[in-house]
C-alpha cells in the first residue's frame, strides 16, 4: 500500500500567499486612471512585453512577445516604458500594508509575499478568511491595484490557491479540501518542481499533484532528494517552510543586464554598457557582503541570439577594478564586429560571504585593504548623492548616449521633472508613496 488519504481537519498553521495581479501594468493603471479597462503593456524601451494587463492578455498578448507582434494581435494596445521606480514604491507600500495585519511577512518578490496568520483570529475577532479579505480590500482601496490570495496550511498549498480565480481571486484550502485542488493540477505546476523532475515523476505514473501527495513517504525518500520530500510534506498540509521576516540577503548569483535602443555595433558603446552592468552587479554584491569567484559575460544581438563566456577568478572579489581585466577578456571573446547588439549582461557567480574569504601567502592584502576603502567611499557617495556619482572611465560613454533613443526613448513619468512626490528632489527620493490612491 503506497497511497494514503489526506485527512487534516484543523488549522495548525494559517499561511497566506499574496500575488499582485499584472503588477507593473496595474501600477500604470493606478497612477493613470484613464488607462483602466484598456490593454496596457509595459516594456516599450526594450521592444518586448515586460508586463501586460488582463485586458491585453485576453487579446493574446504574453510576456516576452515582441512589440511588432503585439500590434498585430492587439492594435489598440497602450504601450508605455517601464517605470521601475514607481513599481518599487508601490511594492514598498504594499508590504507596509501587509505588516499592519501580521509581523510575519516574507517579501518573496516585488509583487509576492507570504504571510503567517497563525494565532491572529483573536486579534482580529474573526476567522482567517475574514483577515485575508480585509487585507485584499485594503490594498485595493489604498493603492488602486488588485491582488489574488491563497490561504492554506503551508506555503506550497497557499501558492496553489493564489493561482485560482485571478484576477482578484481568493481561494481558501482547508485540510479537508486539499484533494479538490490537487486532483487536476499537473505535477509540474507545483511550486519547486521543474520540468525535468515532472518528467521523471511521470515515468512512475505520477501526473497530478494529488498523485504525488498521496505517494508513500518511503517512495518519495527513495526516489527524490530532500527538497522534494519537503514539498511532499507541504502538499499534505504539514508546514515545513517557515515564513521568514528577514529581507533576502543570500544569493547564489547576481545578474545585471541592459537593453538599449537603437541597437549598436559600436565596440566602445557596447563595452560601456557591459561595464555599467559590472558596476551595478558589484554594488549589489558589496551591499550583501558577497564576493564573486566566477564572472559570466554575455551579449545579445538584434536577432535575440545570445553568446556568452564564463571566466574563473583567481581571487573572489566584488571590486569592478579587479574584474575589469576579466571583463575585457570576456568581451573580446564574444564581441563580433559588424553585429548589431541590443543587450549586454554580466553574472557574478560562485558567491561567497566576505567574512569567509581566506587569503594565501601570495595575495596582496595591502592592496585589497586599499581597494576596500576606495569602494566604501564610492558606496557612501552613491548613497548620499545618487547612483553613478562616481563611475569607472569605461562606463562613461553610457552618459554620452542615452540608453534608449527614438520612439523607445520615452521617459517614464516618474523620472520627468514635475512628477516627484512632495518632499523629493532629483537626488533624494522617498521610500514609499505619500499620496493615497482610491479606486
Amino acid at each position: 500500500m503506497d497511497e494514503k488519504p489526506l485527512t487534516i481537519h484543523s488549522w495548525p498553521q494559517a499561511i497566506l500567499h499574496l500575488d499582485a495581479d499584472a503588477f507593473f501594468a496595474s501600477c500604470e493603471q493606478a497612477v493613470h486612471p484613464e488607462l483602466r479597462g484598456k490593454p496596457v503593456i509595459t516594456g516599450k524601451e526594450r521592444g518586448i512585453v515586460a508586463a501586460a494587463s488582463y485586458e491585453a492578455k485576453a487579446k493574446g498578448v504574453g510576456r516576452g512577445m515582441r512589440l511588432f507582434e503585439v500590434k498585430k494581435v492587439c492594435p489598440d494596445a497602450v504601450i508605455v516604458p517601464s517605470d521601475y521606480e514607481t513599481y518599487s514604491l508601490f511594492s514598498l507600500r504594499m508590504f507596509e500594508i501587509l505588516r499592519r495585519f501580521s509581523p510575519d511577512v516574507e517579501e518573496y518578490s516585488i509583487d509576492e509575499a507570504f504571510i503567517d496568520l497563525t494565532g491572529l483570529r483573536r486579534s482580529f475577532h474573526g476567522p482567517y478568511e475574514a483577515i485575508a479579505e480585509k487585507m485584499q480590500d485594503t490594498i485595493e482601496s489604498e493603492l488602486g491595484i488588485t491582488v489574488s490570495i491563497g490561504l492554506s496550511l503551508s506555503k506550497v498549498l497557499a501558492k496553489v490557491g493564489s493561482k485560482h480565480g485571478k484576477p482578484r481571486g481568493f481561494t481558501l484550502i482547508p485540510g479537508r479540501d486539499i484533494h479538490l485542488y490537487l486532483e487536476k493540477l499537473p505535477v509540474g505546476s507545483i511550486w519547486g518542481i521543474g520540468p525535468d523532475t515532472a518528467a521523471y515523476l511521470n515515468k512512475f505514473g505520477i501526473q497530478t499533484a494529488l498523485e504525488f501527495a498521496r505517494k508513500d513517504e518511503r517512495f518519495i525518500r527513495g526516489h527524490l532528494s530532500k527538497p522534494y520530500v519537503e514539498i511532499w510534506h507541504e502538499l499534505n498540509g504539514r508546514s515545513v517552510y517557515p515564513v521568514t521576516r528577514e529581507s533576502k540577503n543570500e544569493y547564489q548569483s547576481i545578474s545585471k543586464a541592459r537593453t538599449f535602443t537603437p541597437p549598436s555595433r559600436d565596440e566602445t558603446f557596447v563595452f560601456a554598457q557591459l561595464s555599467r552592468n559590472l558596476e551595478n552587479a558589484c554594488m549589489k554584491a558589496r551591499r550583501y557582503d558577497l564576493l564573486a569567484s566566477r564572472l559570466v559575460v554575455f551579449l545579445r544581438g538584434q536577432d535575440f541570439r545570445s553568446v556568452g563566456v564564463e571566466l574563473k577568478l583567481n581571487l573572489p572579489t566584488a571590486f569592478p577594478a579587479d574584474l575589469s581585466g576579466p571583463l575585457a577578456e570576456g568581451f573580446r571573446y564574444v564581441f563580433r564586429h559588424g553585429v548589431l547588439y541590443r543587450q549586454t549582461g554580466v553574472v557574478l557567480g560562485g558567491l561567497v560571504p566576505e567574512n569567509r574569504l581566506q587569503f594565501t601567502l601570495f595575495d596582496d592584502t595591502r592592496r585589497i585593504e586599499k581597494m576596500t576603502r576606495v569602494y566604501d567611499a564610492v558606496d557612501r557617495l552613491s548613497e548620499k548623492f545618487g547612483k553613478y556619482t562616481v563611475m569607472h572611465a569605461s562606463s562613461l560613454p553610457t552618459r554620452i548616449q542615452a540608453q534608449h533613443e527614438g520612439e523607445r526613448g520615452d521617459i517614464p513619468e516618474r523620472k520627468q521633472k514635475g512628477s516627484l512626490f512632495k518632499g523629493e528632489n532629483e537626488r533624494q527620493r522617498l521610500g514609499m508613496p505619500v499620496l493615497k490612491i482610491k479606486v
